[in-house]
C-alpha cells in the first residue's frame, strides 16, 4: 500500500467528515490508501454521528481510543496500525484543494532527503497561512521569529512568504505532515509525552539526526480551519507552554529550560495586571511548568 492517512477526531466529527470527503474527492485513483480514524475519546453523541457519515466509505477504519491521549498519543494509535509505505497526519480541521497527496509522494520520491513534506496552508477565506517555522528555541522565545529571520535569513527563511519552489523550513505544520514510514519509525514516532502543541520541533529535530530535512511543497494546496479543531482557552495557551518547556529542556538543556521558565514567569507576572486571565498561567510556571498533561482531564 502506497498511503495511510491518520486523522484525528475530539468532539469535531463535522470537521472531520468534510476532511475525508475532500480527501476521496481530489486523492489519485494510482494511489493505493487507507484512512485510519482515531476517535480520541469523543462524547457519545459525536461519535455516534461519525460513525453514521463514515458508513460509505471504503478503506476507513475506525479506532475507538478510551482516553483522550492528544495529539501524539493518537496519531501514535492510529499510526501502528498503518500498512502503507508513506504515513500522511492529516488535522481533521483541513480541506484538501488538489491531489495533495500524488505530490507530495512525488516530492518525496524523487528526493531521498526529503524527510516530511507539507502542502501551502490557505485560511478558509483564502488568506496564506505559514506551513514552514523554526524550530522552538531560546532564541527564538526570547527575540522572535521576526529577529531570527533579519540576522540570518539563510538559516531562518521568511516563514510569511509565498513560495512557488518547495522550500526548505527547521519544520513544517504539524496540521498536514507526510513521512515515510521507515523514517517515521526509525526516529520513534512522536513523543507521546507531549499532549498538544511543538511535536513538529520535536519530531523534525529528530529527523536531523538522520540526515532527513522539512520541506514545503506549494503546488499541493490545503485549506486549514486554523484552531478549529482546539478551543481556544487559559488551558490550552497553558499546555503551549508546558510543552514547549518540555521541548526546550529535551533539546536545548536543562539551563536552556531554566531560563526560559523564568522569562516565562515573568512575562505572564506582568501581563496578568492587564489580563487577569494570564494569572491561571503563571500560577502553573511558578510550580515549574512540568508537562503534567492537564488537557486528558475531560
Amino acid at each position: 500500500m502506497d498511503l495511510s492517512i491518520i486523522i484525528i477526531n475530539y468532539n469535531t466529527s463535522k470537521y472531520t467528515i468534510n476532511c475525508i470527503e475532500s480527501i476521496v474527492n481530489t486523492i489519485s485513483d494510482s494511489v493505493s490508501y487507507e484512512i485510519i480514524l482515531v476517535d480520541n475519546c469523543s462524547e457519545i453523541t459525536d461519535l455516534q454521528n461519525l460513525e453514521e457519515q463514515i458508513k460509505k466509505y471504503n478503506h476507513l477504519k475506525l479506532i475507538k481510543n478510551p482516553t483522550n491521549s492528544g495529539f501524539g498519543g493518537g496519531n501514535t494509535v492510529g499510526s501502528s496500525e498503518a500498512n502503507g509505505k508513506f504515513l500522511a497526519f492529516v488535522n481533521n480541521d483541513t480541506l484538501l484543494q488538489n491531489d495533495c497527496f500524488s505530490i507530495l509522494i512525488n516530492a518525496m520520491e524523487s528526493n531521498p532527503s526529503y524527510g516530511v513534506c507539507s502542502p501551502q496552508s490557505f485560511k478558509e477565506n483564502g488568506d496564506f497561512l505559514p506551513t514552514i517555522d523554526h524550530f522552538t528555541s531560546p532564541s527564538k522565545e526570547l527575540f522572535g521569529r521576526a529577529f531570527l529571520e533579519f540576522i540570518n535569513p539563510k538559516r531562518y527563511p521568511k516563514r510569511k512568504q509565498i513560495y512557488s519552489k518547495p522550500q526548505r523550513g527547521q519544520f513544517v505544520s504539524g496540521s498536514f505532515m507526510v513521512f515515510r514510514k521507515e523514517d517515521f519509525d526509525k526516529i520513534g514516532g512522536f513523543d507521546t509525552k507531549i499532549f498538544l502543541y511543538q511535536e513538529e520541533t520535536d519530531i523534525c529535530k529528530r529527523l536531523l539526526k538522520i540526515n532527513k530535512y522539512a520541506y514545503l511543497i506549494p503546488e499541493a494546496k490545503f485549506i486549514h480551519f486554523h484552531g478549529a479543531s482546539t478551543k481556544k482557552s487559559i488551558a490550552i495557551k497553558t499546555e503551549l507552554k508546558l510543552s514547549t518547556l518540555y521541548v526546550i529542556k529535551k533539546h536545548y538543556g536543562w539551563w536552556a529550560h531554566k531560563l526560559i521558565l523564568l522569562f516565562f514567569i515573568v512575562k505572564y507576572f506582568i501581563r496578568s495586571f492587564f489580563k487577569p486571565e494570564y494569572w491561571n498561567i503563571f500560577k502553573v510556571l511558578i510550580k515549574g511548568g512540568q508537562l503534567n498533561h492537564s488537557l486528558l482531564k475531560k
